[in-house]
């Protein structure tokens, strides 16, 4: 199409390319004069090269005219965005007619249980390849969708090598049922449930493997998977060799430097000798100071190194495209001891026979994993916590330092043990960081297998029907060795053995027809199909206490051992038509029938319809003329989907548990296990989300401004929820119940523009913000004023205290707090609060819901300039109205003698907190409760900078050009950017808990195609 509004472009541009090549320098080259032109006319700004001469080359005019001195019987390369490239020879005069890309203007979107053109969709759907120039440092599938898609919030898990990541699609559906989207490989939905040892649910997947990413939002998109979609589904495509084309090898390599990005501010070992002979004057010897100047953190925390290769081979014979890759990552985590190793095999076969009537698709997956975890949590609140006037390691004539295998440790009085004087651990006190993380070994080994075959077949003499069958599964083994050192203190013993063993597969088989057919200005797709999916789960856990002198099994009383097994089904039966009229009003419907194993018989069944309707204005003739208007599309959809995840696969139904070795009953001399029942509700059934969505899609100047606007309305209704059963009940203390509502609704805007194109320079831009509005509208058993604690993390301070609630009208897990009152300069005054309810007293009456963990708003922003050879990338991402609470400063806030001193030891403290001023002492003893503790941790991030260089063929094998690549330096998180004083803003439960850092990372690589 006549990019007529290019014409001001392309004055810029012009001046932009620079110095033209001299011409008539020699007496063989010849000067092209060229006229570039579409079906409507001149086209500006295309672009022609000399073929194998990147350097010389030039761009169209305002009338599509050019000039260019080549050398006789050169080629020419003309190229422009949304057009096929074409190749002609030099000559003194030639005009070429470009052809519009076919494959661009139909390219193809996989949705549930098929395919559609992207043109075509109708609902809430969007669709991203990994971009090799600015996808940053990815372990893992999910770190691509990092800031990627609008609606999409990816917070990962920390710094944990491999680890996985919380994924949220338009925020949170459920209160205790899982939030986690649907996640579809390659045809084959997948267990969410992480098995023990396996650091992520995506490891089988290798990220340089993937080829797509879709993901579907709105009901009208998701509902065609029912009950699973409920938080939306995202669908991985890998990538598949093509058929005809000769072997291509590929290599990805990269090594990784990856440090602390910031240390907690704590007391050094001088400041704090100050602190504490301050205040306890000439008593400060019997508090056990000590002569050092310990950072603890620099203890734990180290510069690490890891390397990742990967090697595809791709290619197709005749009928069978097929492609073979092996990756090896290589992580060391910044935290002393943590590392992972992860190993994975993928094979693509694509063969198709009788003359493409029949097709077949064969995925297989291998992942092997091995990881040893570090008790980080742990040893970062120790580190913070641990006086820093000790030292690391015990003199080596100490008495206690064989006992602790030479680390400095807080002994309890020692005892006589077999005519022997024993030094043990005090439980109570700070343990040494370092020791916390040498004398736990916990490694896990992990295998995984998943696989499919899917068979589609055109009928012959009947082409427009196609049969589809697939059939597919996962099995993954994994087992966690965790080894306590003799030396060390830990669940009652002197030591610990532990194994820890996972299984789990599940099976899945499809089948559906597919009907498609265009008559006259019609156009129909209808499809019909069923499907069965299994899961099994099973495993044991085994452990046992260590003796202190021989590391051998101590005590028989010590051993604990637990063996379970569990296993749920569903079975769907679903359909789908697509109806389109003079290609610009389109309608999909869809419906989809869920038998689920979770709930009783007689709520067993669940119904999911959905229906969307689209308009191509831009197909309309009053359209016509605005030629540089190529996308104007607007979408209405409305749709239900369920939601059954409830975290047990029998809660309707009563079963026993058999007691460990502390609920056994006496028999004589022989103990005997007790079986307990479990609490059970017959009457549970779906959780159902309805959502409404209306979105415009947008496209300009030949596609080169592409933009998407949608609003969403979500409401959820029979929540499964966990509710407290009275004390003195049987059945335990908890039951799932259908309980309540909350809706979401919000706006989602995303555009991708290419501002500057020319032959040399490109810059291209993407953004995306999300808008999303969380509440709960019901909670059935108790009035507007009805709230229960849920169970989310404890803060370090009270007994088990949970700082979160639930109440109708707020956000979930909101904050509920007391809310602070000030001096007239600004600073809280400890254990004073507002008399919300006005008794006259403060009480729970006067803890109010005050700010969420969730953003108001998310955003990412990824933008790429490249010049000839050179890239340059920058992606962002941003999350403003998000609240932490700071559980840092709270656990530290009491500075006194009983807040520093408690249980015969030293604790250290922060700068923050001794300026606080906080004693503990009469009603400050809650001040843990103070909304002063809840922060705005809204924040800006980078999240990686990339620099690279892609270069041509280095070499010719049998007259072939072989060997091109791309070398690159990768920066990742350099920055962030808030006010929050935590270590990160980004924290996924709300709760600033001792969490593994997110390090800086510094990454080179080199990808090679031969």
């Amino acid at each position: 199409m006549k990019q007529v509004n290019l014409r001001i472009c392309q004055t810029i541009l012009t001046l932009m390319l620079g110095l033209f090549l001299s011409v008539g320098a020699y007496a063989q080259n010849i000067t092209v004069k060229g006229h570039v032109k579409d079906a409507l006319g001149g086209v500006i700004g295309a672009s022609i090269v000399e073929k194998g001469n990147a350097t010389n080359g030039t761009i169209t005019d305002f009338d599509g005219n050019f000039s260019l001195n080549v050398p006789k019987g050169a080629t020419l390369v003309i190229s422009f965005i949304g057009y096929k490239t074409q190749e002609v020879a030099a000559a003194p005069s030639i005009i070429v007619t470009l052809v519009e890309d076919s494959e661009m203007l139909d390219e193809v979107v996989v949705v549930g249980y098929g395919r559609t053109k992207k043109d075509d969709l109708t609902g809430s759907v969007t669709a991203i390849k990994p971009d090799e120039l600015s996808k940053g440092i990815t372990n893992n599938a999910q770190d691509m969708l990092v800031g990627k898609v609008a609606g999409v919030d990816v917070i990962t898990s920390g710094g944990t090598p491999g680890s996985g990541a919380q994924i949220r699609v338009r925020g949170g559906s459920s209160l205790n049922a899982s939030n986690d989207p649907l996640i579809v490989i390659d045809g084959l939905t997948i267990d969410n449930n992480t098995a023990t040892g396996m650091s992520n649910v995506l490891a089988m997947v290798n990220p340089s493997d993937i080829e797509t990413f879709t993901v579907l939002k709105d009901a009208s998109a998701t509902a065609i998977y029912g009950s699973r979609a409920s938080n939306g589904v995202i669908i991985i495509t890998t990538k598949k060799g093509k058929s005809g084309s000769a072997p291509k090898v590929s290599y990805n390599g990269d090594m990784t430097i990856s440090m602390i990005q910031k240390k907690y501010d704590v007391l050094d070992g001088d400041e704090f000798r100050a602190l504490v002979n301050g205040m306890w004057g000439e008593n400060a010897g019997t508090v056990g100071l000590g002569d050092a100047n310990t950072d603890w953190q620099d203890q734990i925390f180290r510069t690490a190194i890891s390397h990742n290769h990967n090697v595809s081979i791709s290619g197709g014979l005749k009928n069978m495209p097929y492609r073979l890759s092996v990756g090896y990552n290589s992580s060391d985590g910044i935290v002393e001891t943590s590392w992972m190793r992860r190993a994975n095999v993928g094979l693509n076969l694509s063969p198709s026979f009788f003359d493409n009537h029949l097709n077949l698709k064969v995925n297989a997956k291998y992942m092997y994993e091995k990881d040893r975890y570090a008790d980080a949590g742990g040893a970062i609140g120790a580190a913070l916590s641990m006086d820093p006037t000790q030292p690391v390691y015990f003199a080596a004539d100490n008495p206690r330092s064989p006992f602790f295998g030479g680390y400095f440790q807080y002994s309890q009085t020692p005892q006589n043990f077999n005519s022997e004087w024993l030094y043990t651990n005090n439980p109570n006190a700070p343990q040494n960081p370092l020791a916390l993380l040498k004398m736990k070994d916990t490694e896990a080994a992990a295998n995984d297998f998943t696989g499919n075959i899917e068979a589609d077949y055109k009928i012959h003499g009947f082409e427009d029907l196609h049969l589809h069958a697939s059939y597919g599964g996962q099995y993954t083994e994994s087992k966690q060795d965790d080894i306590i050192s003799k030396y060390s203190y830990s669940n009652n013993y002197y030591g610990w053995n532990g194994v820890t063993q996972y299984y789990k597969y599940s099976i899945t088989a499809n089948a559906y027809a597919q009907y498609m057919k265009e008559i006259g200005a019609h156009n129909f797709d209808v499809m019909v199909g069923a499907e069965e999916s299994h899961y099994h789960r099973n495993g044991y856990n085994y452990g046992q206490g260590t003796d202190p002198y021989t590391g051998e099994a101590y005590n028989p009383s010590s051993r604990k051992e637990q063996e379970w097994a569990t296993h749920y089904s569903l079975v769907s039966y679903f359909g789908r038509l697509n109806y389109t009229l003079l290609n610009r009003y389109m309608l999909t419907a869809t419906f989809r029938a869920d038998g689920s194993s979770r709930f009783h018989e007689d709520n067993r069944w669940g119904y999911f319809p959905s229906v969307a309707f689209a308009w191509k204005i831009n197909e309309e003739a009053f359209m016509k003329d605005l030629t540089w208007w190529n996308e104007f599309k607007l979408r209405l959809g409305w749709g239900m989907t369920g939601q059954q995840d409830i975290g047990t696969d029998f809660g309707y139904v009563t079963h026993y548990t058999v007691s460990d070795s502390y609920a056994q009953y006496p028999f004589g001399d022989i103990y005997y296990g007790t079986m307990r029942p479990s609490a059970y509700n017959p009457d549970l059934k779906w959780e159902t989300t309805t959502t409404y969505n209306a979105g415009i899609d947008l496209g300009f100047l030949n596609n080169r401004i592409t933009a998407n606007v949608d609003g969403y309305y979500r409401e959820t209704k029979d929540l499964l929820n966990t509710v407290t059963i009275p004390v003195g009940m049987q059945f335990g203390s908890v039951l799932t119940k259908n309980i309540g509502s909350l809706k979401n609704y919000g706006l989602e805007f995303s555009i991708n523009a290419k501002p500057i194109v020319t032959k040399d320079f490109t810059w291209d831009l993407s953004y995306n913000i999300a808008w999303n509005h969380n509440e709960i509208t019901d909670l059935v058993g108790g009035d507007d004023n009805f709230y229960q604690i849920v169970q989310s993390t404890n803060i370090s301070r009270g007994n088990s205290t949970r700082i979160q609630a639930n109440k109708v009208g707020e956000p979930v897990n909101s904050f509920f707090v007391y809310q602070q009152v000030y001096d007239e300069n600004g600073k809280p005054i400890e254990g004073m609060y507002v008399d919300r309810d006005g008794n006259g007293r403060i009480d729970d009456g006067d803890r109010y819901f005050y700010k969420k963990p969730s953003a108001d708003v998310i955003m990412g922003l990824t933008t790429k300039f490249l010049y000839k050879n050179w890239d340059l990338s920058m992606s962002f991402r941003a999350s403003l109205g998000n609240y932490v609470y700071y559980d840092f400063l709270s656990n530290r806030a009491v500075v006194s003698q009983s807040g520093l001193y408690t249980n015969s030891t030293l604790h250290n403290t922060t700068p923050e907190a001794v300026a606080l001023g906080f004693t503990g002492v009469g009603a400050g003893n809650d001040n843990y409760l103070s909304d002063y503790f809840v922060r705005n941790a809204s924040f800006l991030k980078c999240s990686n900078i990339t620099l690279g260089y892609s270069f041509p063929a280095l070499f010719k094998v049998g007259g072939h050009e072989t060997c091109s690549g791309r070398a690159f330096v990768t920066a990742q998180n350099p920055f962030i950017i808030s006010k929050y004083k935590g270590i990160d803003p980004e924290v996924s439960n709300g709760i600033d808990s001792n969490p593994y850092p997110r390090p800086f990372s510094i990454q080179i690589g080199l990808n090679l195609n031969f």
